[in-house]
């Protein structure tokens, strides 16, 4: 189904999960102006927050996270994070309307089940909330059944489980050990409370890792009922994340059975009823994900492939980043100075982006390109990046219609994010590594 050209793979690519993308932010944007973009934030406008906390450190994780084996750290963090939700609140204009949350890690039921609601009941009294759709990002070996009540409270329908591979071998060999029962029980919790979207990240190229339990893992994702599915190709970078030191890198997929892996994953999933959402998530048909693939609302955003529409999204906590038509901009990533900038009433600013109107002209090409297969460019940039096609173009992998309709074709997901990349003049003046492009 899909043609292999590792020299076409070779180079690694953003995810593209924001244009310009987080290696090009930098140190200029001042508290002002990031206050000055929420000042501004009108209409609909999308929530993150970040708990940057797990109970148990996985190897493989590249999040920003830290164990919550300490009270007072995640208290005091807590009130940081209360104090932040009170300064950007009184920031929004008054015709902002709050219409998603999503919660985030780390892991957010590393905080108790009574801190979360606390947490929930300040954005409540804080922030003009519409009947928002709430989302929560959950590790399934620290769910337990004080949550139930607790989603159905805050009103959750949406909830992503880290699953990664149902293999305990490979649980073993990632620092992942969680028996098929416990992601069954934390399903039935789920449902029970109220959860219709149920997401599953699951991962391929991990150590030892074989063809067959790749199969085995997605066919029992399928079993238990997970409406979407994210299928992630482990990323090695030992050398930026010192936890993955613990991994065995001999036992790593080569680059040609990563690809196999992502080509077999696609189609058992596609096989088994799912509607293929861009290059790495799946959603069975009724799934809001796969109606937007289908009509053609399909975004992206920090969470990955959305169907949220909101142009605004804010982040809050540590290293949250927030989205604004003009502006990119971090929060300061390190938790305790987070916490002493929030005991300050300081804005929490630390790294950023202006989006020029080339940025955004370019960044809507990548995410039309990302999100539909297709995109129509401009004359000046379908010339600017010509070169970098043609190694694209020459194989098939994409073509040109109409004069400037650049379309990939049906065979090319793999290659997305690398065509995606010819528009990307960062790319060529960054020496920034990426993840592999599969």
């Amino acid at each position: 189904m899909w043609p292999y050209h590792p020299n076409l793979l070779a180079t690694p690519v953003p995810r593209y999960t924001s244009y310009p993308t987080a290696a090009e932010f930098g140190p200029d944007i001042t508290q002002q102006r990031h206050r000055d973009a929420i000042g501004t934030a009108t209409g609909d406008i999308s929530l993150y927050v970040h708990i940057p906390f797990c109970e148990k450190i996985c190897w493989y994780c590249g999040c920003n996270t830290a164990a919550a084996n300490r009270a007072q750290r995640l208290a005091s963090y807590l009130d940081a994070l209360h104090k932040e939700i009170e300064l950007v609140g009184e920031m929004l204009p008054a015709n902002a309307r709050v219409k998603r949350i999503a919660f985030g890690g780390g892991s957010p039921n590393a905080i108790s089940p009574v801190d979360f609601v606390r947490l929930f009941d300040k954005l409540v009294l804080h922030f003009p909330l519409d009947d928002p759709l709430v989302s929560v990002e959950l590790d399934p070996r620290t769910l337990d059944n004080g949550w139930e009540a607790v989603f159905g409270a805050v009103g959750a329908s949406h909830a992503s489980l880290g699953v990664q591979t149902f293999s305990p071998k490979l649980q073993a060999a990632i620092g992942r050990e969680q028996p098929r029962a416990m992601i069954e029980n934390a399903v039935d919790l789920l449902r029970k409370a109220g959860i219709t979207s149920l997401n599953f990240d699951l991962m391929y190229g991990l150590p030892g890792q074989t063809m067959d339990d790749l199969h085995e893992t997605l066919e029992l994702a399928a079993q238990d009922g997970a409406d979407r599915i994210a299928l992630f190709g482990y990323a090695h970078v030992p050398h930026m994340l010192p936890r993955q030191r613990k991994i065995d890198a001999s036992a790593l997929p080569d680059g040609e059975t990563r690809f196999a892996m992502a080509r077999d994953g696609h189609a058992q999933l596609v096989d088994a009823g799912y509607t293929a959402v861009g290059f790495d998530h799946f959603a069975l048909p009724g799934d809001p994900l796969a109606q937007a693939m289908e009509s053609g609302r399909l975004r992206r955003n920090f969470q990955g492939f959305t169907d949220d529409q909101a142009e605004v999204l804010i982040g809050l906590g540590a290293s949250s980043i927030s989205s604004f038509p003009d502006l990119l901009v971090q929060n300061e990533k390190n938790a305790g100075r987070y916490r002493m900038l929030m005991s300050q009433s300081q804005m929490p600013t630390a790294n950023g982006k202006v989006r020029s109107i080339e940025d955004r002209r370019r960044g809507a090409v990548i995410e039309e390109l990302l999100c539909r297969g297709r995109a129509r460019v401009a004359r000046d940039l379908l010339e600017d990046a010509s070169e970098r096609l043609r190694p694209y173009l020459e194989p098939g992998l994409a073509r040109i219609e109409s004069g400037n309709m650049l379309v990939i074709t049906r065979n090319a997901l793999p290659y997305a994010r690398s065509i995606a990349a010819a528009f990307d003049p960062y790319r060529q003046q960054s020496a920034t590594r990426f993840s592999s492009a599969i």
